[in-house]
């Protein structure tokens, strides 16, 4: 990791010899970013506005006035606080009356923003709405869809609003924020392709841990718990509960061990090996694809975990699917797919589907 901070310190101070032309093999516009770094206790912006580079030098007292060009709507110190904020590994949360989850966007920004809009997580100006409410992004912003950037940053805005109206946004870690941030770029859209060319840098490259959006994610939950819900992006598998990983423990190895660390690393250690496998958190899809799962089994997850009910992602359905009379809900429902899906709502103890339209279904 040290070697590839390296790299992208170089590329950064030396952007404008390797990256100063506009993008000439397609006929497409691209803008793209901010991409913020901190180096040298300094924070540095760049981005791709119409096939060209953009890049400044943020201080306190230029950054007012370059919030309008970046495209931000938080304060100078909301990007720094990410590189001094203690993680919360425990990741519980009690009493809370209203829950929207969220999975699988992809990149479909318009999709993403209608959902929240519509089921009243935020206003027509996209900000926070939902009061003391949570809202629980499970995962898989990334790959396929062409507007990953405007997402994260609409979260991470969406995330300090909330907090100071006393609500919560959960940003999860799904397969694909693992894969990108570790440089597995396999599914990575075309318009990211042609960024990398543009600033010559490889897309994982942006979220090292020296950026603001990287440094973010690295410190995001793979497992979290509100009221009597365990929320996972792919699932616990019966083998994962016999090894008794329980929360705190996955999201601290995930976060030290896994996120944006190379292949070399992760599997020389067996616990890593395991939940960056097809049992663990990430990529189980037992629930919908195991006959054999029963539900004895399930229980036997449930009560490891205290809780009553399991929301997951990761394996695509029609609509917000439940099993075992409402203890797993499935909520990827083919936003990836250009779909319009749904979102899972909590209110007041119970469960609806929700349409992009807002339409409840109790379940």
């Amino acid at each position: 990791m040290k070697k590839l901070a390296l790299l992208l310190i170089i590329s950064l101070y030396g952007i404008n010899s390797i990256a100063t032309g506009r993008y000439e093999t397609g006929t497409d516009t691209i803008n793209d970013g901010p991409y913020i770094f901190y180096v040298n206790d300094t924070l540095h912006a760049i981005m791709v506005e119409n096939n060209a580079l953009k890049e400044y030098q943020l201080t306190p007292e230029n950054y007012s006035s370059l919030k309008p060009a970046l495209g931000l709507s938080g304060g100078y110190r909301d990007l720094l606080r990410v590189f001094y904020e203690k993680t919360d590994y425990r990741q519980s949360y009690k009493k809370v009356d209203s829950i929207v989850a969220i999975s699988d966007v992809h990149g479909q920004y318009a999709t993403y923003i209608d959902h929240l809009t519509a089921n009243g997580v935020i206003d027509e100006k996209l900000n926070w709405k939902f009061g003391k409410g949570h809202l629980v992004f499970l995962g898989d912003g990334f790959d396929r869809g062409s507007m990953v950037t405007e997402i994260l940053w609409h979260l991470f805005d969406l995330e300090r609003q909330a907090k100071k109206a006393g609500g919560k946004v959960h940003v999860m870690i799904g397969n694909h924020e693992s894969m990108v941030l570790s440089g597995d770029l396999r599914y990575l859209n075309e318009k990211y392709r042609k960024v990398e060319e543009l600033l010559n840098v490889p897309f994982y490259f942006l979220f090292s841990e020296n950026s603001v959006l990287g440094k973010w994610l690295r410190t995001r939950p793979v497992m979290v718990t509100i009221n009597d819900i365990l929320f996972v992006h792919a699932g616990v598998s019966m083998e994962m509960a016999r090894r008794q990983f329980m929360v705190k423990e996955v999201n601290e190895i995930f976060s030290g061990k896994i996120i944006g660390q190379t292949s070399d690393t992760i599997y020389n250690d067996a616990a890593v090996d395991f939940l960056t496998g097809n049992d663990g958190p990430l990529w189980y899809r037992g629930y919908f694809t195991d006959t054999a799962f029963s539900q004895s089994q399930l229980d036997s997850i449930l009560l490891l975990y205290g809780v009553n009910h399991i929301v997951v992602g990761h394996t695509t359905q029609t609509e917000v699917q439940t099993l075992f009379n409402n203890k797993i809900f499935g909520i990827d429902t083919g936003i990836v797919n250009d779909e319009p899906g749904e979102v899972l709502l909590y209110k007041e103890g119970a469960f609806y589907r929700c349409s992009i339209k807002g339409k409840r279904t109790r379940l």
